[in-house]
């Protein structure tokens, strides 16, 4: 049907792939299982001529106790296991990543970190439930964190936001899905124009480069090249005697610039 429809992109949402308890689960088998079905998926992608990306779409739990596919780190585990990792990205939605006790800010920089970040369901959950609220985004720090993920990762190259949401239940009247709609494209309209002026002054990106500074020159730059091991490391520090200092991470400092901007 997506093919039929000229769909962009196939989801395999998270939400079935798990157990409810090990006494009647051979979790290998079952891994094994699914592997199996989304190679066959893969295969058959190919042989009807669908060119457009494989997504899933991690979710922690809900219906099932535990599932699978329960963040993106888990997701990136599976899909190396089995060979997946050219074929799939991941679609990362805000509310699943507070189930799975992370921020969205942390699955969407996971994604892109590891090459897979793909699409967004772009919602929001409720931190006093434990449950898949799926409300409309109106969180301004969400959408500016979320959108400086994107635009570091080089802004969408397929999928885009969907808004995987639903109105409260006493906004039951059609005009307050209007509201609803508007505010939610409002809100990451809101957060990537802040991302951009982020972006252009370099006060947080700044900060971050000379953080790591170190590891861009001399002996930092030999351990990320894989040119010293322990032993030398070792050497290293007795020949030098006393570490030098830490630099403080200013983390009040920058959430506190963080808020300037919005």
């Amino acid at each position: 049907m997506t093919l039929e429809l000229g769909g962009a992109g196939y989801v395999f949402w998270g939400g079935r792939e798990g157990y409810k308890t090990l006494l009647n689960t051979d979790m290998r088998r079952e891994m094994d299982h699914l592997g199996k079905f989304l190679q066959m998926a893969v295969d058959y992608k190919k042989e009807i001529g669908f060119n457009g990306p494989f997504y899933i779409e991690p979710k922690p739990k809900e219906p099932t106790k535990h599932q699978y596919d329960s963040d993106a780190a888990a997701c990136y585990a599976f899909l190396q296991r089995y060979g997946l990792t050219e074929h799939f990205k991941l679609n990362i939605e805000a509310n699943h990543a507070t189930l799975a006790g992370h921020t969205f800010q942390h699955e969407m920089e996971y994604a892109a970190a590891v090459g897979l970040f793909g699409s967004v369901d772009a919602n929001r959950g409720d931190v006093m439930l434990g449950w898949d609220t799926d409300q409309f985004p109106t969180d301004l720090y969400d959408t500016v964190l979320v959108m400086l993920t994107i635009l570091g990762a080089g802004g969408f190259t397929t999928g885009g936001l969907n808004f995987d949401a639903k109105v409260s239940r006493e906004s039951f009247e059609p005009i307050d899905l209007f509201y609803a709609h508007i505010g939610g494209m409002d809100a990451f309209a809101r957060g990537l124009k802040t991302a951009v002026a982020i972006r252009k002054e370099g006060a947080l990106g700044g900060f971050v480069k000379d953080r790591y500074a170190s590891w861009d020159s001399g002996i930092g730059k030999e351990i990320e090249a894989g040119k010293l091991n322990f032993t030398k490391l070792k050497q290293y520090m007795m020949d030098k005697g006393e570490p030098t200092p830490n630099v403080s991470g200013r983390v009040e400092m920058l959430e506190n610039l963080l808020n300037e901007y919005l």
